[in-house]
């Protein structure tokens, strides 16, 4: 039997099931483009195919993940080469004489501890994040993601320690509030007492938790699942209580999160997904509801363990009960609201 190198289209390709619900419109709100990362570009084309796979995919959000940096020049300022690039392939998508995926928004990166030396350099790179956006500009991601173990991890964020709590950042923050702009967080399962108290120290800033704040399942952690899950459910339960905190559901399939699909002969079905996850995903519904959560596919990251148009199929399994108001919320309409994509 021939093995295909996992991640790939080959791999991917094994599993294929027919579409469920194909008209829903649907906006992922979490998406990167690069180049060369895991052996593979992902760009427009790249993205395109996995839009194109036969769920109703109307809008995306672009999320930064350091690529296509400015090379030269003072180093706060370096981010805007990728919103640059980025602004660049969202008006390819949005010129698309063919009824494909566009590119509505931009989350780009910013140090918001740049408030804490001067709010001057912060507004600055603010400002020429809008300009350089083409108008796509809804928010910041400074991931606060640290492990004392990094060399488990494939994918590693170098974030100081405790940033969640450094009152620059916090001050940054502020700024991003009164600029009408959002927070993603992307930390780790250890870290979410810290971003509880971010969020209650700040809540005038809306904040977006990435990825369930990315239970880990590798290195000193793999043995650890149930431990992890129960204090991650008591974790969201309090967080919920933030009324400024949206949730992310999805990028729980990344090999750090250790469920082991990335080295497998073959991705998992939807039905496989939803019986390893599931849990997962009703917590988080039963702590903050439907209309402040949305789901995400988190790719290319994900796409090293599940085929995009199987991700979004358990979606659409674990939530077939659901009214038609709470689908649209999850699907569509609380992405819409908190990044500002109305048409």
């Amino acid at each position: 039997m021939t093995q295909f190198e996992p991640g790939t289209d080959e791999w991917l390709n094994q599993v294929q099931e027919d579409i469920i619900d194909p008209e829903r419109p649907i906006i992922d709100p979490h998406h990167h483009l690069w180049l060369k990362r895991f052996n593979r570009d992902y760009v427009l084309p790249q993205l395109w195919a996995d839009t194109n796979s036969g769920h109703n995919i109307v809008k995306t959000i672009f999320m930064e993940c350091r690529a296509f940096y400015l090379r030269e020049g003072p180093q706060h300022l370096r981010p805007l080469g990728e919103t640059e690039f980025i602004a660049q392939i969202a008006r390819e998508s949005q010129e698309s004489s063919k009824p494909q995926a566009r590119i509505a928004g931009i989350v780009a990166h910013a140090d918001l501890t740049l408030a804490g030396a001067s709010t001057d350099l912060l507004l600055e790179l603010l400002q020429q994040h809008r300009d350089s956006s083409q108008g796509l500009l809804r928010g910041i991601r400074h991931s606060a993601a640290r492990d004392p173990h990094p060399k488990d991890l494939l994918i590693v964020s170098a974030a100081p320690p405790y940033l969640h709590g450094k009152e620059s950042f916090r001050s940054g923050l502020r700024i991003l509030a009164a600029q009408g702009l959002t927070y993603d967080s992307w930390h780790y399962h250890h870290q979410n007492q810290d971003f509880l108290e971010l969020a209650q120290a700040v809540p005038e800033c809306t904040m977006i938790l990435d990825h369930f704040g990315t239970p880990l399942g590798v290195g000193g952690y793999r043995h650890c699942r149930d431990e992890i899950f129960q204090q991650w459910k008591q974790d969201m339960i309090e967080l919920a209580k933030c009324p400024n905190v949206y949730a992310k559901l999805g990028g729980l399939a990344m090999p750090d999160n250790g469920f082991g699909w990335d080295r497998a002969a073959r991705p998992p079905t939807s039905d496989e997904l939803i019986r390893q996850q599931q849990h997962y995903y009703l917590h988080m519904l039963h702590c903050f509801g439907p209309q402040r959560c949305m789901f995400e596919s988190n790719f290319p990251v994900d796409r090293l363990s599940v085929n995009y148009h199987v991700l979004w199929n358990a979606f659409k399994k674990m939530t077939q009960d659901l009214s038609e108001a709470d689908k649209h919320a999850l699907f569509y309409g609380t992405a819409e609201k908190v990044y500002s994509l109305h048409d």
